[in-house]
């Protein structure tokens, strides 16, 4: 039977589930005489000893002896067993004990305490077995060993009495060893031997106190399985137990059913499970719980109702705290200074200082007089709301009553008052302070510091720090904080941080507060790297960033473009359990929109939704508006109808966004039923969104309703500016109405509004479109004056120039241009070149080609298109493939222009293979092929007499519901008719007239003589005579 448990390993176990590692070895267990006594020589010893203890003068008969100088803890252990066999006397073994201890050097053996305990227990002497288990604990091995030992001797003795698992159970709690204590239970149980009732009550409760709540549900497991009888102090600790885990309604089952298993619920049991459910937020549950109380015979007591009171403060349901309150009273029962202190200080909290003052004075009616607690209460209170002539009156009310103000009254009022930017009194009351040898608290002066950096007066600030480093209070970190925030705010960095670099030198470690006005500071000036700096800093002192330092970062980053560093940032922010505030991801958001990156500013938006965060109207109005900027209005509206449907009310910038997107994308009427909707809802429109409407009248062609529109602004009491007269100015340039953009640009600066380049550029596009070079000359001239001319004016009239055909006016145009650096940009040179082009002026289109390279200018393929279009206009189809070549190895994607322009070279070329390929390839592109690549595809083949292929090409351009115009039409059918394909030319002829591309009424003869009569007949003849 030696060591049963060693077969079974107890489980003694940690909260985190892990077995408990050992205690270290000790080599004092061990004896480490050279010679160790014999078995028969202890059990010698032994019985001499033992004999001895059965006499009153033991100790001196030992004495006498040569047995002291024998004792080691083999022979003690010896002595405990035989002198128990023998029924001595327990006093004397305990005397012999602890005697023996003082003779021997070494720890006593396990088994010798074992014994001990086990004896004393059976003697009924539980004062000294705790002891002796007290000393075991502290001097043996791991609790598995103790327990082990004891187990074997308690087996041993036969009846011996099991409260010596109780006593080690206690006395583990006692030694705040309640994992240990768990284990006892459980190894006693698995080897049948059940601790007390009370004994595991008292286990129960500990554990539940120290929320060891793995173990409670184990011990609590093995009572049941026991079939322990439970009372009413076990269900109090159940129902306990399942109100801290949050299981109410298992709370409620159990305290039901106590009374079907023979034990009734008593009011502290009630008051528990009533406590629970308040805890856990369950309120009407608790409220209907202490009214079936009654039907038990029990009544709510004081603490009953201050539960409950405690929970409806918190829950801000205050009229019924009070309500629950006067019923209290009622029943007799004498509210306690804490329940009013609770319903003062939340009516306080709701800014309710009127039913303060009531129950202030109930209170008093009841004979309970305000403490200095409640009165600073009272203060902090009414200063809170800025009520600072009652806070005062309080503070003349206590010293009236009794109650002298503290250093924390005072400090109230002062904040209260700086608060209320009253620095004046703020001074008199430290004044007071100093005279009632109160000191003012850190948080004070600090509160003062902050007033008078806002009143602009910083030397008395620094005036005030003297003051307080004089009277022996010195600046701490609070006050290095306030000091480093208020340069930060007024935007004096360099003083910011100075200061954060003194507070290090003076030996005050700064936190992350003071680190982020500093950081923040740094990051709205765009000093990203300075700011990452500190943000190293932060991370060596081993602080750790918040989400006002990461949001710091976020919006200075966004802010310069970094859109890459600004969202690692943000998902950095995230992985360290930090949410951003609404201003941040919104930021973030719009800085996605702004770069055009529509895919990330979703997933940001998907991400804020994820973690359960509602935008508010500013976020869901910034991507209501990035949508639509991005052309996306279809998904705005989408995202319009969600954010009514989760209750949030649009604003004026809401729809501001969605007007503006409807009126870009020409959709006039949608957005003209949003201002509608808007103004239905009292939401008056802005001047942004009348210059949205009134844009998109002038684009969609409607300028006397956008004039209508513009003349009603002012009704709506809202201003003209620039932008509304820029918009209808060019609105009428852009209709031909000159007088009218004139007469408004003279009304501007009658108006007090001094136009701006955009005006001056639409009159200069509007002249030149109306051929009035000599205006828009002027008006060029008088932008140059003024310096308003950008590239933009320069782009326009240059443009203008070109496309009336006074291509050396352009030129001259361009050299002014650079004469006043002012940098062509890429559309100057591209402008002139295309209609050098068109003019078939290539030498010097090329000239500005190389040009426009020589200033690191890169063509793109309208650049190379209008080159190749000028020489393959000129049949130079040698120069068209050259400048494709060229233009590939770029890495320009050439666009449909480029193919149409390629396909009719190949034609030209008649390389009809070539052709085909490119047509091909522009299929597998997506892209439409135009009536131009019919046109040349059909030639091409006709003049290679394959009127098959040039057929299919026909039905194609039919079903696709293309038009071949009527010189290809001409050509196709002449050719039939004159190689003798007559039933195919009449064939091919009805399905021109059937597809609408030759009139009706027109006959085969006629569209033939028609071809020969017209201009460019000659060219028609060389065809026919090629297909002939």
């Amino acid at each position: 039977m030696w060591r049963i448990l060693h077969r079974h390993p107890l489980l003694f176990i940690d909260q985190n589930g892990l077995r408990r590692r050992k205690k270290p070895f000790s080599f004092k267990c061990f004896d480490f005489c050279s010679s160790q006594p014999s078995e028969d020589e202890t059990q010698n010893s032994a019985r001499q000893i033992s004999d001895f203890l059965l006499q009153p003068n033991w100790k001196t008969l030992m004495d006498s002896s040569d047995l002291p100088k024998k004792l080691s803890p083999q022979l003690v252990r010896a002595v405990l067993h035989r002198h128990y066999s023998q029924v001595g006397d327990p006093n004397h073994l305990l005397d012999f004990f602890y005697w023996s201890k003082s003779k021997i050097d070494r720890p006593q053996n396990l088994d010798s305490f074992s014994i001990f305990a086990v004896n004393l227990c059976n003697s009924n002497l539980f004062g000294p077995a705790n002891g002796a288990l007290t000393q075991m604990i502290k001097t043996h091995l791991s609790a598995s060993s103790i327990l082990n030992s004891i187990l074997f001797w308690f087996r041993i003795y036969k009846g011996s009495n099991p409260i010596v698992f109780d006593i080690l159970i206690d006395t583990y709690k006692k030694m705040g060893m309640l994992v240990e204590a768990a284990g006892v239970f459980v190894a006693a149980k698995s080897n049948e031997i059940l601790p007390s009732l009370r004994c595991c009550n008292s286990l129960l409760k500990d554990l539940l106190k120290g929320n060891v709540m793995e173990l409670f549900w184990k011990v609590y497991n093995g009572m049941l399985d026991s079939k322990m009888s439970f009372d009413v102090y076990t269900y109090t600790n159940l129902v306990a137990a399942l109100c801290k885990v949050g299981d109410v309604k298992g709370a409620k089952r159990v305290l039901f059913e106590m009374g079907d298993k023979g034990c009734n619920p008593n009011l502290f049991i009630y008051n528990v499970v009533i406590e629970g459910m308040c805890l856990l937020g369950a309120t009407n549950e608790a409220i209907d719980l202490k009214k079936s109380m009654s039907e038990k015979g029990l009544v709510p007591d004081k603490y009953t109702y201050t539960i409950i009171i405690n929970r409806f403060c918190k829950d801000k349901r205050l009229i019924e705290a009070k309500l629950m309150l006067e019923e209290m009273t009622k029943i007799g029962l004498k509210p306690a200074y804490a329940t009013y202190s609770a319903l003062i200080g939340s009516f306080m909290g709701d800014g309710n200082t009127e039913e303060v003052l009531r129950i202030r004075d109930n209170m008093v009616s009841c004979g309970i007089c305000l403490n200095l607690v409640t009165y600073n209460v009272l203060v902090h209170g009414f200063c809170k709301v800025g009520r600072m002539e009652e806070a005062t009156k309080i503070v003349n009310e206590m010293i009236k009553m009794g109650c002298k103000p503290n250093s924390q009254t005072y400090c109230l009022l002062i904040e209260g008052f700086c608060r209320e930017h009253n620095i004046g009194m703020a001074f008199e009351l430290i004044g007071e302070m100093e005279k009632s040898n109160l000191m003012p608290s850190v948080l004070t002066y600090s509160a003062m510091i902050k007033e008078l950096f806002h009143c602009k007066d910083i030397p008395q600030a620094h005036g005030l720090i003297g003051q307080m480093t004089a009277s022996g209070l010195k600046p701490n970190a609070i006050i290095y904080r306030t000091l480093i925030t208020e340069y930060a705010r007024e935007g004096r960095i360099e003083d910011a941080r100075r200061i954060l670099k003194e507070m290090s030198d003076k030996g005050f470690a700064p936190d992350i507060f003071c680190y982020n006005p500093v950081i923040n500071c740094l990051c709205k000036a765009g000093k990203m790297e300075e700011a990452s700096s500190y943000l190293l800093e932060t991370v060596t002192r081993g602080l750790n960033p918040d989400a006002v330092t990461y949001g710091a970062f976020i919006c200075g980053y966004t802010k310069a473009g970094n859109m890459l560093e600004a969202e690692k940032h943000f998902y950095d922010m995230l992985d360290h359990g930090l949410l951003p505030n609404n201003v941040v991801y919104t930021v973030l958001i719009d800085g996605h929109f702004k770069a055009g990156n529509i895919v990330k500013a979703f997933s940001i938006f998907q991400t804020i939704l994820g973690l359960q965060v509602l935008p508010d109207v500013q976020t869901y109005s910034v991507f209501i508006g990035g949508l639509s900027k991005n052309g996306k209005v279809q998904e705005a509206v989408e995202v319009f109808s969600e954010l009514k449907e989760k209750g949030v009310v649009p604003d004026v910038f809401t729809y501001s966004s969605l007007i503006s997107g409807f009126c870009k994308q020409g959709e006039i009427e949608k957005a003209f039923q949003l201002h509608d909707e808007m103004c239905g809802k009292g939401i008056n429109p802005n001047i942004f969104i009348y210059n949205a409407l009134i844009d998109g009248l002038c684009k969609s062609g409607d300028v006397l309703r956008a004039r209508k529109l513009f003349d009603g602004i002012s009704e709506n009491s809202l201003a003209l500016d620039n932008v509304t007269y820029a918009t209808m100015i060019d609105g009428y340039c852009k209709s031909g109405n000159l007088t009218e953009a004139f007469c408004l640009f003279n009304e501007m600066p009658l108006k007090g509004i001094q136009p701006h380049s955009f005006v001056y550029n639409a009159l200069v596009y509007g002249c030149c479109r109306e051929g009035d070079f000599d205006k828009a000359l002027n008006i060029f001239q008088e932008m140059v004056q003024k310096g308003f001319a950008t590239i933009l004016s320069f782009n326009t009239l240059i443009d203008g120039f070109c496309k009336s055909q006074k291509l050396q006016e352009a030129n001259n145009l361009l050299q002014e241009m650079i004469s006043m650096q002012i940098i062509p940009d890429h559309v100057t040179y591209t402008t002139v070149i295309d209609w050098h082009c068109k003019a078939g002026k290539m030498d010097m289109a090329d000239q500005l080609f190389l040009e426009m390279q020589e200033r690191n200018l890169t063509p793109d393929a309208l650049t190379y298109t209008s080159l190749m279009h000028g020489y393959n206009t000129l049949g130079n189809t040698l120069e068209v493939f050259a400048l494709y070549e060229k233009m590939v190895a770029k890495g320009i994607e050439p666009d449909e222009v480029t193919y149409n322009i390629l396909i009719d070279a190949h034609c030209k070329e008649e390389n009809l293979v070539e052709a085909f390929k490119l047509r091909e390839k522009m299929l597998g592109k997506g892209m439409p092929l135009r009536e131009a690549v019919y046109a040349s595809l059909i030639n091409a083949l006709c003049k290679k007499e394959n009127f098959s292929e040039a057929f299919r090409l026909l039905d194609e351009m039919g079903e696709r519901e293309l038009t071949l115009n009527l010189d290809t039409c001409s050509t196709l059918v002449l050719g039939l008719h004159q190689t003798g394909k007559m039933d195919e030319a009449t064939r091919v002829f009805k399905s021109m007239i059937s597809f609408g591309w030759v009139p009706n009424g027109t006959s085969l003869s006629d569209l033939v003589k028609g071809h020969l009569n017209e201009p460019d007949s000659e060219g028609a003849g060389n065809l026919i005579k090629q297909i002939a």
